[in-house]
């Protein structure tokens, strides 16, 4: 099958087409035979040689497919050879074939075709298990989610509008400015243009109750300065470094909870606990066209090198998919 490679760290020209041998599946795994992945930052930074494979997983970049059921193992009950599925994996996506859990995997959503599904798991995953699950989000709360036109925060977005939350975003382009505010977004704040900090206290005196954040960096002060009373900063990811000089007075005052998580080292059952509350509570908002997938690109697996090129000028909007 083909598959996509690399042998050293490096830049999106490390990646390349090879043969390699289709997965062997479990007695719990579906061999999906893929025809779309989507492309995440997990893999950039894995591509980069700062993210290896945990153990047991696939060492093919990958984390999240759609596509036609191959084969089935034997302990395997609700799929079946040529159902239409999308799953969480725990790598190989970028392959023409990819094992996936059973508890991972799901039929998809009426109105959502392949090409969108491959878009929905890591983003819908990530977000419901920090924001809802971590977070304990509340109705009527006010969230601020950076870098709003990304795959996690259009699927943040997307989701605190179910909770009927205060929505505010950073974008780096008025372009990401509009598409926010079409999909209904209270305050938008383009960061090259305005300090989203000083904005936002200007018009919310009483404070944030929750931040979603993958940049890190210097946010994380202007984080903790803009949270309320018990408000919860919420990690994902550090874009712009990890570590910071803080005086942690102030979490200690406003009895602030910092947290942060990674979603691809987390065991099946959680994993198949958030798939479980994700058919429940948002799968129906697909289906009648209240929560969409939004693909920025779809680039041709040959051309798996401009998909990562797309991803890292940071000017998508929406998802980065890859189709094979």
């Amino acid at each position: 099958m083909k598959s996509v490679h690399f042998d050293r760290p490096g830049l999106p020209e490390v990646l390349f087409i090879k043969n390699s041998k289709i997965p062997i599946i479990k007695d719990t795994e579906i061999l999906i035979n893929v025809k779309f992945a989507g492309v995440n930052r997990p893999d950039i930074i894995q591509r980069e040689g700062n993210y290896p494979a945990p153990n047991g997983h696939s060492p093919i970049l990958g984390l999240e497919v759609s596509g036609i059921v191959s084969k089935v193992g034997a302990k395997v009950k609700d799929f079946k050879k040529g159902d239409e599925v999308a799953a969480l994996v725990n790598g190989g996506g970028y392959a023409e074939y990819c094992a996936a859990d059973q508890l991972t995997t799901f039929k998809l959503p009426k109105n959502i075709s392949l090409k969108e599904a491959a878009g929905i798991p890591e983003c819908f995953f990530t977000v419901w298990s920090n924001l809802i699950m971590n977070g304990k989000l509340k109705k009527n709360k006010k969230v601020l989610v950076h870098g709003g036109t990304s795959g996690i925060g259009i699927a943040a977005i997307q989701i605190l509008k179910t909770f009927n939350a205060e929505i505010f975003t950073t974008v780096g382009s008025n372009k990401k400015k509009q598409f926010c505010k079409n999909l209904g977004v209270q305050h938008v704040f383009n960061y090259k243009e305005q300090d989203f900090f000083e904005e936002i206290k200007k018009i919310n005196k009483s404070n944030l109750d929750m931040i979603l954040d993958f940049v890190g960096g210097e946010y994380v002060k202007k984080n903790i300065n803009l949270l309320a009373t018990e408000g919860k900063l919420i990690n994902i990811g550090f874009q712009n470094g990890s570590i910071v000089d803080l005086n942690l007075i102030k979490v200690m005052l406003k009895r602030l909870i910092i947290t942060g998580s990674t979603l691809r080292i987390r065991n099946i059952k959680f994993k198949a606990k958030i798939l479980k509350s994700l058919k429940k509570f948002i799968f129906p908002h697909f289906e009648n066209g209240t929560i969409k997938c939004y693909i920025d690109s779809v680039h041709k697996i040959e051309n798996v090198v401009s998909a990562h090129q797309r991803l890292q000028e940071g000017t998508h909007i929406g998802k980065v998919i890859l189709e094979l």
